[in-house]
C-alpha cells in the first residue's frame, strides 16, 4: 500500500510556517529558529510566492556578502515552488525532492497550502515501514503471524 501524503501530514501535523515576501531575510531567519524549523513559505494572501530555506540563506546571503537585516525575502527566496497535492504519495514526494534537489515540499489541497514534508519526514516514514514489513516476515517465518 502506497502512502498519501494527507497520512504524514495526520501524523505530523498540518502547521506550516509562513512569512510575507517582503520581511528581510533576518525576520524570516528568526522566525524559522522561534520555531526551530528549516524553511518558511512566502505567502501574499493565500499565494505561495517562495520558500526560503537554510539552504538559501548560505547560498544567497552569507556567500554572496549580503546582509540579512537589510535584504528583503522576496530577493533571495526561492521562487520556483513546487508543490504536491494531498493525494500524492510518499514516493512522488521523494522522487521530485530528489529530482530537483530540495528538501521541503509545500502540500497544497484545492489550491490552498495545507502542510508541508521534509525529505526527512519521508525517508522516516519509508524506514519505519520498512522495519514494520521485516517484523512482520520474522513472525510469519517463525509461525507466529496472526494472519
Amino acid at each position: 500500500m502506497k502512502t498519501r501524503v494527507r497520512d504524514l501530514l495526520r501524523e505530523k501535523g498540518t502547521e506550516v510556517l509562513t512569512t510575507p515576501p517582503d520581511v528581510t531575510v533576518y525576520e524570516a531567519i528568526a522566525k524559522m529558529v522561534d520555531h526551530n524549523v528549516g524553511s518558511i513559505v512566502a505567502v501574499e494572501g493565500a499565494k505561495i510566492e517562495g520558500v526560503f530555506t537554510e539552504r538559501d540563506y548560505l547560498r544567497r546571503i552569507v556567500l554572496e556578502g549580503r546582509s540579512s537585516k537589510t535584504t528583503p525575502l522576496k530577493e533571495v527566496m526561492t521562487k520556483e515552488v513546487y508543490t504536491v497535492p494531498y493525494g500524492a504519495t510518499v514516493q512522488e514526494c521523494m522522487a521530485l525532492m530528489t529530482e530537483h534537489k530540495f528538501r521541503h515540499l509545500p502540500v497544497v489541497d484545492d489550491g490552498a497550502l495545507c502542510g508541508i514534508i521534509s525529505i526527512g519526514d519521508c525517508v522516516r516514514h519509508l524506514s519505519e515501514e520498512a522495519q514494520a514489513e521485516v517484523e512482520d516476515l520474522k513472525s510469519y517465518i517463525a509461525g507466529q503471524y496472526p494472519g
